[in-house]
């Protein structure tokens, strides 16, 4: 079973983000647009027309979506099967979180790593 097929997203905490995400737009040419992020496009050998994503995004400092983490950050990491390897992962014993979610942008899943970071786990939808 393939785990984690690249990087879907890089979320960071701000205690003041629409500045954050001016001094990013300004400064570093990343177009945010107005639900606080960008999602670069990319392809690859499994995805020649591009359809593949990474998605960047600023928080506000008191967000509880990274919870139980306390990290500034949480890396969205894409998968292939969401399912199994969240089976995997519970039964290799790692702290993986009860709610799965699915939206028709893909289905999402949870675990912590041993030093309390969260981590979000991504399956595309079909052709992504």
């Amino acid at each position: 079973m393939k785990r984690v097929t690249g990087i879907g997203g890089i979320f960071i905490k701000a205690r003041d983000p629409e500045t954050l995400r001016a001094w990013y737009r300004d400064h570093l040419g990343i177009a945010v647009e107005d639900w606080g992020g960008t999602a670069f496009r990319w392809n690859g050998p499994e995805n020649p027309a591009g359809a593949g994503t990474t998605v960047w995004s600023i928080f506000a400092a008191d967000s509880d979506y990274f919870a139980p983490s306390t990290a500034p950050f949480m890396v969205n990491y894409r998968v292939d099967d969401l399912d199994a390897l969240l089976a995997a992962l519970r039964a290799e014993g790692c702290n993986v979180d009860d709610k799965v979610q699915d939206y028709e942008y893909g289905k999402f899943g949870w675990v912590t790593d041993p030093e309390g970071n969260k981590i979000e786990l991504w399956q595309p939808p079909e052709g992504q």
